[in-house]
């Protein structure tokens, strides 16, 4: 359940750049409209960032999961 919650926001911020990917190489349309779009797709990208980042930390915070560091040989 954890390790999907985590899939599910790295997806949503894959589809967020895509988006805002589509939004910049489409010519068609009004360039004040397709910035705007843009830009929102930009700015929800972010804010998944965020989101899942701070879930990452919240869920090592609570025990969820552990650091295993890189193995010293």
């Amino acid at each position: 359940m954890k390790s999907l919650l985590v899939a599910l926001a790295f997806l949503a911020i894959l589809a967020s750049l895509g988006t805002a990917l589509f939004f910049m190489m489409r010519g068609k349309g009004d360039d004040r409209s397709r910035g705007k779009r843009m830009a929102w797709a930009l700015t929800a990208r972010v804010a998944f960032s965020i989101a899942l980042f701070l879930c990452v930390l919240l869920a090592w915070k609570l025990g969820y999961i552990q650091p295993t560091g890189l193995p010293v040989r």
